[in-house]
């Protein structure tokens, strides 16, 4: 049904989730107490508690954040990613609650949902970009695929049996070659995501920058690179060799045929993510990695 609120919230949630229907149950009923209008995908709502007033929304575009002032996601690091994807089209700023395991662009966990509530209904939030990149795909001369990514563009292998050959390059310039699983191209954000994995550096959020970091490269030299926001990062695959694949945040994926470039920038348009708090990222890293700290005496007074 439609409202006559003053104030919309949307709302996203992973319903495969016993504690995302739980939790997006908490979160509709404490906005809706406080005033505060709440929008619904229709086909999520099926599996969601909801009540009558709750407004339901029949396809999954940009426009249905229209009016929203917020969009809420309840989720694991998927379903964050989704709520990227809805943030960046639309402008709205994102507000992740964690429901799975690591969750960097979460800014609360499911403990905290009382007061994501009350933060929310008191406007009691600022607002981050965060960088994203801006990815092309050529194949002789000519444009055949543009997509985007918040974490990553990685460029793989299709299969396991050989190994992908490709060329590096750094603003119009070759840096090396060799074979290897693949080549992830990062922002900051992504840092802690599957470029950690590959063995990256931890980049803090408020660098601007881009990194290059190899998957199982079969190389002498095959370090993670990190470059200036304003370089244009380019992998090229070989031409004699089975074709790729490309995926973007590990969600959109195409196929990489043998003499493929892709080419990687900075995004002309970031992510706005809503922050509750003032915690620095070291404390975030500190926490989600549990990572040993003890023994920590601090500066000396």
């Amino acid at each position: 049904m439609t409202q006559n609120r003053a104030r919309t919230v949307f709302l996203l949630a992973h319903t495969g989730r016993p504690a995302a229907i739980r939790s997006a149950e908490l979160v509709v009923k404490g906005l809706l107490r406080s005033g505060l209008g709440v929008r619904v995908l229709e086909y999520e709502a099926r599996d969601l508690p909801l009540p009558d007033e709750v407004e339901l929304v029949k396809e999954a575009t940009p426009q249905c954040l229209e009016g929203c002032e917020l969009l809420i996601v309840l989720g694991g690091d998927g379903t964050l990613l989704r709520g990227a994807e809805f943030a960046r089209a639309s402008g709205v700023p994102m507000l992740g609650v964690n429901l799975g395991s690591v969750g960097f662009l979460a800014e609360a966990e499911r403990d905290d949902l009382d007061k994501v509530v009350d933060r929310v209904v008191t406007k009691a939030y600022e607002v981050e970009e965060r960088m994203t990149v801006d990815v092309v795909v050529h194949r002789n001369g000519e444009i055949v695929h543009t997509d985007w990514a918040l974490n990553e563009a990685a460029v793989q292998k299709a299969g396991a049996e050989k190994l992908l050959e490709v060329v590096l390059e750094i603003d119009g310039r070759p840096v090396t070659g060799f074979g290897c699983d693949g080549i992830v191209l990062s922002t900051p954000t992504g840092s802690t995501a599957y470029a950690f994995s590959a063995g990256g550096p931890v980049v803090w959020p408020e660098v601007e920058a881009l990194l290059m970091v190899p998957i199982s490269a079969h190389a002498l030299f095959a370090k993670p690179l990190v470059t200036s926001p304003d370089s244009v990062l380019a992998v090229e695959v070989l031409p004699h060799i089975p074709p790729g694949v490309l995926w973007c945040d590990g969600r959109r994926t195409v196929e990489l045929p043998p003499g493929a470039r892709v080419e990687v920038r900075r995004g002309a348009v970031p992510v706005r993510l809503a922050r509750l708090h003032h915690a620095s990222f070291t404390d975030r890293l500190v926490a989600k990695f549990a990572l040993p700290v003890a023994g920590w005496r601090g500066a000396p007074h």
